[in-house]
């Protein structure tokens, strides 16, 4: 195998254009046979196999910088930088990332993990860069789909003032390539980085506007009709017309045509974009025929692209999609809107049954959010569908947008917690922290699958915004004979015991009551159990009735400490000068990297013969 025989980029200098072909699907069968037992991101990978090559091949790695903007299309930028024994390990604890880390490699420019940052961040490289003296190139691969996050264009206007060679490609996946449109702009790529021309368009220029009265207007009218010329034939004047120069496009399957062009962006003293033709999926059929299913994938049966684990438990995101539909088909007033997530956040079952009142923004959180608040603001009931990470996108949206006017927008916050294996860009531990110090926010974590139903319930009905959280996985199932009716700030009491009490939020109510289990069948104690319900507002008249009559409390919940509801709890015992010790159990205030969710869990410290031992260890059970 070719393969085997990549050390560094050197090795693929040394190839001829057959042997790279051969290498490319080499590439291909590996990512496909690795992510068949590891899971991870397998579309995108498959579809920038031969772009990674071009540029390993005229760049010079790793002192020229590649940002892979969202990164989950980095693993050929792992292969071919010497990581490829490495990916067995690859989404694993303590094994590779699926990401780029710059922990992980000197190949690895920037850390990326969220949408539309790769050319804000490049552009700061290449800043960077000139200010401290130094000779490298910078680029920026960012896909279609993150150009429809609004920082994209705020880095592109930035990126025009530029004076040093900056490099952007884009990653088109959704267009099929023309050929004659691919020659002309072949001929015209190569004419316009040609410095014999880009000289002569400037003397020409120049002495235009030397001559006496007309020359200005005479080199303003060549201009504008140079340029409805180009905008016949060239698909990049939008660029173009921000001072970006355009190449292409080209074919992102031709390793010839894409070193060509990469060779020509490498001459041009400003900001250069690369338009790539590339085809998601490329060359795994079911990848090709369905690339949002193998976005992310799970192992799976390389044969038929068949998930190797099949499971019909119902999932919290099934929960939340089923009981919107079902709201949805009673009142009419409410809206759905997501930030390119469909089918991850459960809205596309929504979108079927009610396509006029779904609203798909493309990936721009900020945008989702206060057009939701418009939405609210003209009598609708919105609900703003998106994954606890990304939510964070839009948090000066939450703060001004919504609750600034007390609007009703509901907030399903999907993958709240830990989730595993996308590591630290996708942990959901953040959420508690910054929407608990939102005014007129109200934060609910369901303990079950009924809970949340009848939550979404309550947060149409309570007249403000509301954010919902709820984990990734299977919804719990425990606890079903008991559900109170949701009141604001008003926690739940499952059981009531004595000496030792467990408060605890959301996923942590079933761990709660694992370990209260544990403690009565193992050591006779009978411990209270509370579904705090609400981390905004916490039920303080619960905490008050535990702190008068149990010796400890315990907190649980799944989010950073810093800021979430237990510090509501030990901050209000304290103020009450309460002789009841309250222990917090939380996460670490630090970025969590990428693993088994269950094992994580025991690393950190939250899962219930963990928490056992801190209290044993702190003479309290």
């Amino acid at each position: 195998m070719l393969l085997e025989h990549i050390k560094d980029p050197s090795d693929l200098r040394r190839m001829t254009y057959r042997q790279l072909d051969m290498l490319a699907g080499e590439i291909r069968s590996f990512i496909i046979e690795k992510t068949s037992h590891t899971g991870g991101h397998l579309a995108s990978n498959l579809g920038v196999v031969e772009l990674t090559i071009a540029l390993f091949r005229v760049l010079d790695m790793p002192k020229d910088k590649i940002i892979w903007d969202v990164g989950h299309q980095s693993y050929t930028h792992k292969i071919l930088s010497g990581r490829r024994e490495e990916f067995d390990s690859l989404r694993k604890m303590g094994g590779l990332s699926g990401f780029p880390k710059r922990n992980e490699s000197p190949f690895d420019a920037f850390d990326t993990g969220h949408s539309s940052t790769s050319i804000s961040a490049g552009l700061g490289m290449a800043q960077g860069r000139d200010i401290l003296g130094e000779d490298y190139h910078v680029v920026s691969v960012i896909g279609d789909g993150a150009l429809t996050g609004g920082m994209a264009y705020e880095a592109l206007n930035n990126a025009s003032h530029l004076k040093k060679n900056f490099i952007i490609i884009l990653n088109d996946n959704d267009m099929s390539i023309s050929h004659n449109v691919g020659g002309m702009s072949n001929y015209l790529n190569g004419l316009r980085t040609d410095e014999g021309y880009n000289r002569l368009k400037q003397n020409v220029e120049s002495w235009l506007r030397s001559i006496p009265n007309v020359g200005d207007r005479l080199a303003l009218r060549l201009k504008r009709t140079k340029d409805s010329l180009k905008q016949m034939i060239i698909p990049g004047m939008l660029f173009e017309d921000m001072g970006i120069t355009y190449l292409g496009p080209v074919d992102g399957h031709d390793i010839r045509a894409l070193e060509r062009a990469i060779k020509d962006a490498k001459k041009v003293e400003h900001a250069v974009l690369v338009h790539v033709i590339t085809k998601k999926g490329k060359g795994y059929e079911p990848a090709e025929n369905d690339p949002e299913h193998f976005h992310g994938v799970e192992p799976f049966d390389i044969k038929t692209g068949k998930p190797l684990v099949k499971t019909r438990e119902e999932t919290y995101t099934e929960v939340f999609s089923e009981k919107l539909c079902e709201l949805a088909g009673k009142d009419s007033s409410i809206v759905a809107v997501t930030a390119a997530m469909p089918d991850g956040t459960g809205l596309s079952a929504f979108a079927k049954q009610f396509p006029e009142r779904f609203f798909d923004v493309g990936i721009a959180e900020a945008h989702a959010v206060t057009s939701a608040a418009g939405m609210a603001a003209a009598g609708l009931k919105p609900v703003v569908a998106v994954y606890s990470s990304f939510l964070q996108r839009g948090f000066d949206q939450i703060v001004h947008d919504v609750c600034l006017q007390n609007l009703p927008v509901v907030f399903a916050v999907d993958r709240a917690g830990l989730v595993g294996s996308d590591g630290e860009t996708h942990q959901g531990i953040f959420d508690l922290s910054y929407l608990c110090q939102i005014p007129n926010m109200k934060v609910l974590a369901p303990k079950n699958a009924d809970e949340l139903r009848l939550m979404l319930e309550y947060a149409f009905s309570q007249g403000g915004p509301c954010a919902i959280r709820y984990p990734r996985g299977i919804a719990y199932k425990g606890l079903t004979g008991l559900l109170a009716p949701v009141m604001t700030g008003k926690a739940e009491m499952l059981h009531r015991g004595r000496d030792l009490a467990f408060m605890a939020l959301g996923s942590m109510v079933s761990t709660a009551e694992h370990i209260c289990t544990k403690l009565r069948e193992g050591r006779g104690l009978d411990p209270s159990l509370i579904n705090a319900r609400f981390a905004k507002p916490v039920d303080l008249d619960m905490a008050a009735e535990l702190l008068r009559t149990h010796r400890y409390l315990v907190t649980l919940e799944e989010n950073v400490e810093r800021g979430g509801f237990g510090q509501v709890v030990s901050c209000f015992a304290e103020s009450s000068g309460s002789s009841c010790r309250v222990i917090n159990i939380a996460l670490p205030d630090a970025y969590i990297e990428h693993g088994d969710v269950t094992a994580l869990r025991a690393m950190l410290g939250i899962d219930s013969d963990s928490i056992i031992k801190k209290l044993e260890e702190e003479g309290i059970v």
